[in-house]
């Protein structure tokens, strides 16, 4: 009888293995490896730090450390107490007859995949030719199915049916509020400088919150903890160089990535005297260092700081910018319980300027300033089960104009607009449990409150049928003092159901409250869209979806899946007709709350292969909102509703020093307000609109290919030469659709014929680049 409680104790008794997996030629931490028990069903992923935790039964066991691009590693290990177990894995060599093959195998599991997530490598995402030749990670995501770009010109996405702001982008942890350069036509962030990239289209996790449609986490590079190394490349616009290396060796390193555009650098060369005086150019710098405390802390510290300059001679200018800082704690606490203490700063602000006379001149700054707090918990209880918790708070201060005189002699006085400001915290708890082999199961809560602060005046209004209002109240309060909380509960949910390991079921739920958000004007193309809070006028959207998804992996490595999705969204906001956009402090009078829903249908197919990789996705979708006093208090399409998207990428290893790489998108045109009639009054033709975005662009549609060179590799530094075409036909895609009337030429002189015509103008023709790319 004693020895049989011996035995059954034994067997009772469970220990953990835990650890780090990095890389072994750079110690950068490696994020979502597998870790299995080899002979059984179970296994662990590592997390955004590399971390892993699995506890088992008292015995002996063959671990299988795997990653996509390196090569596996197996560890036999006896399990008879606490184990700490760091992994290094290296990474495959570059041989032409396997440089894909084995890359793709963990893609075969097809029960990892999640529903509603894309996560794209970062070297695949630099083979995918982009204008400029300029590499950009939002604009390459845009091939995906339920992801759309805002339109050429404009590094904005839209993410099934949501709105630009309602798209949750973190650079290592922190929100960026305005991810463009250039007016829009390249992001800000740079690709030598981003490790890991991972895009949530719904079933956000219960950490995740403040926004409606999708989360975009981003994460930089650490540095590299082994040596020196450097990459970097000269394109046509601009140049970028990224500087890494240990500070002391496996201890501590840093990371310094810089670019800039030098278009302005040609000016002074052009013959016109106006053209010599304008400016136009973008830099931006990413930094990060890290230090291993010991066998249980690690700080990591990073920050990215972004500049956009525009200026046409003297009369007008506009520059814009991010700025973020990061500082980061990782402890953990045992083998089972990890945690991460996070400090954030993020700060968006522009600045647009005139200069017509002595008299007529100023400055208008306005943006908006956050600091956070956020602790992150996570228990390891059992391969079967994870559970995180955590809670989090920020502080939001909203700038909506501050003025300024240029000169002494201006007639505009200096007037800073009252600023807002408010508390967004929230608590959570989130459960990820394998229920068995062939079903696993997150469920989690989110608790959200938002406080707004004082001492802004608060207005209120009445409005009339068309929704022009009428103040009616002014309400003042103390700085600093606390009112008009919104708050609520945010349940989350996923479910996988696996039918074999080539076939998989998911579905998902979850809801979401937005407290901040953008009054965006449709016909603008600057980041000139003020972000506001909720108030006493406007409440938090709050936005609900449903998903289901349908996932095939097929013989010679072909990945399949087809998703539906459904959404609604509640107090969504859009400008009433005639509204007052510019020096307006009472903004809310100008917006008009109303509902919306987004449907729609994904498919994707991928073929991985040793030569040829490539996908194909599309979407089918549709979007509308509903909001009284607009379109005659009809439902109306919004404006980044597009019926169809279809996407195709490809890339073709040519040889081992040639890659070849293509795309071609198609999309259904933008929804646009235009007139649908015209009449004569007091001698004028004055357009008639008759309804809200009640026509439709042109259908869109582009081909780009690019060849990738490698040199041959020196003992000491390797380079390659990248070569694009960006709009191979030369497809003139709408920009823009002006409006006039046609003119001729009648015994010399110009005669207005008073037949109205549209006028359409073109971004971008056929635009060849070519980039020198180095590494050492």
């Amino acid at each position: 009888m004693t020895l049989l409680l011996q035995v059954s104790v034994a067997q009772a008794q469970k220990f953990t293995v835990s650890g780090n997996i990095t890389d072994a030629a750079n110690g950068e931490e490696l994020i979502a490896a597998t870790i299995r028990v080899q002979g059984k069903a179970m296994g662990v992923i590592s997390n955004n730090y590399g971390f892993y935790s699995l506890t088992l039964d008292k015995g002996d066991y063959t671990l299988i450390f795997r990653y996509v691009g390196y090569e596996d590693i197996a560890k036999t290990i006896t399990l008879n107490q606490n184990i700490k177990l760091d992994i290094e894995l290296k990474g495959k060599a570059k041989e032409f007859e396997e440089v894909v093959i084995k890359g793709n195998k963990l893609d075969k599991e097809v029960e990892n995949k999640k529903i509603n997530v894309v996560k794209m490598d970062i070297e695949t995402i630099k083979q995918i030719p982009v204008v400029f030749g300029e590499v950009d990670v939002l604009k390459t995501i845009t091939f995906l199915p339920g992801i759309q770009s805002a339109g050429e010109g404009n590094a904005g996405i839209n993410v099934r049916g949501g709105a630009q702001d309602q798209n949750l982008i973190l650079l290592d942890e922190a929100p960026v509020y305005n991810a463009s350069h250039m007016l829009g036509f390249f992001s800000v962030f740079n690709g030598d400088a981003i490790k890991d990239l991972e895009v949530y289209k719904g079933g956000i996790p219960a950490k995740y919150g403040g926004r409606l449609s999708s989360l975009i986490d981003i994460r930089m590079k650490d540095g590299n903890k082994k040596k020196f190394a450097g990459t970097g490349g000269i394109g046509l616009i601009s140049s970028r160089l990224t500087l890494e290396g240990p500070i002391k060796k496996d201890k501590a390193s840093f990371m310094v990535a810089g670019r800039r555009s030098y278009a302005d650098i040609f000016l002074p060369l052009a013959p016109n005297d106006e053209i010599k005086e304008n400016k136009l150019y973008f830099y931006d710098l990413n930094m990060k260092a890290n230090y291993i405390m010991g066998d249980k802390d690690k700080l990591f510290v990073s920050g990215y700081f972004g500049r956009d300059v525009f200026k046409f001679t003297e009369l007008f200018g506009l520059d814009w910018g991010n700025a973020t800082a990061t500082a980061r704690w990782n402890h953990v606490f045992s083998q089972k319980l990890f945690s991460n203490i996070t400090f954030i700063f993020s700060d968006f602000r522009y600045q647009f300027s005139f200069d017509i006379s002595d008299e007529q001149n100023l400055s208008v700054t306005q943006g908006i300033t956050d600091w956070s707090l956020k602790a992150d918990m996570a228990n390891y209880y059992s391969p079967k089960s994870k559970v995180e918790f955590g809670a989090s708070i920020i502080h939001h201060t909203f700038n909506p104009g501050l003025i300024e005189p240029l000169k002494p002699t201006s007639i505009f006085k200096k007037f800073q607009y009252s600023e807002r400001r408010a508390i967004e915290s929230a608590a959570y708890v989130d459960h990820e449990y394998k229920v068995h082999t062939r079903l696993k199961l997150r469920y989690g809560l989110r608790l959200s409150s938002f406080n707004n602060l004082g001492s802004a005046p608060e207005y209120k209004y009445t409005r009339d049928e068309k929704g022009r209002p009428t103040p009616i109240d002014t309400i003042t309060y103390k700085k600093n003092e606390w009112y008009n909380t919104y708050g609520g509960l945010e349940p989350r949910m996923a479910l996988s159901y696996s039918i074999s390991k080539e076939v998989s079921l998911k579905a998902s739920y979850d809801r979401t409250y937005q407290y901040v958000q953008q009054a965006a004007n449709s016909t603008s193309t600057l980041p000139t869209d003020q972000w506001i809070p909720a108030n006493i006028n406007i409440k938090p959207q709050v936005g609900d979806q449903v998903a289901l998804g349908y996932f095939h992996n097929f013989k010679y490595d072909i990945e399949t899946s087809v998703e539906v999705y459904y959404k609604t969204m509640q107090n969504q906001i859009d400008y009433r007709d005639g509204a007052i956009l510019f020096f307006n402090e009472q903004m809310d009078a100008e917006l008009l709350i109303g509902k919306g829903w987004s449907y729609g249908l994904e498919l994707f197919v991928k073929k991985s292969g040793k030569k040829f990789n490539g996908f194909l996705s599309y979407t089918l979708a549709k979007t509308q909102r509903k909001v009284n006093g607009i379109n005659g208090n009809k439902a109306y399409a919004a404006q980044n509703d597009r019926r169809h998207n279809i996407s195709l990428v490809g890339t073709y290893q040519l040889s081992k020093r040639v890659a070849l790489s293509g795309t071609f998108v198609l999309l259904s045109g933008q929804p646009v307000t235009f007139p649908g009639r015209r009449y004569g009054y007091d001698g004028k033709i004055v357009p008639h609109y008759d309804g809200r975005n009640n026509y439709r662009m042109p259908t869109y549609h582009r081909a780009d290919i690019g060849v990738n060179i490698d040199t041959k590799k020196k003992k000491r530094y390797e380079s390659s030469w990248n070569f694009s075409i960006y709009n191979l036909y030369a497809r003139e895609n709408a920009y823009t659709i002006t409006f006039s009337t046609r003119k001729i030429i009648v015994d010399g002189k110009q005669v207005d014929t008073k037949e109205p015509q549209a006028e359409q103008v073109a971004l971008f023709k056929i635009i060849p680049s070519v980039t020198w790319n180095f590494k050492f």
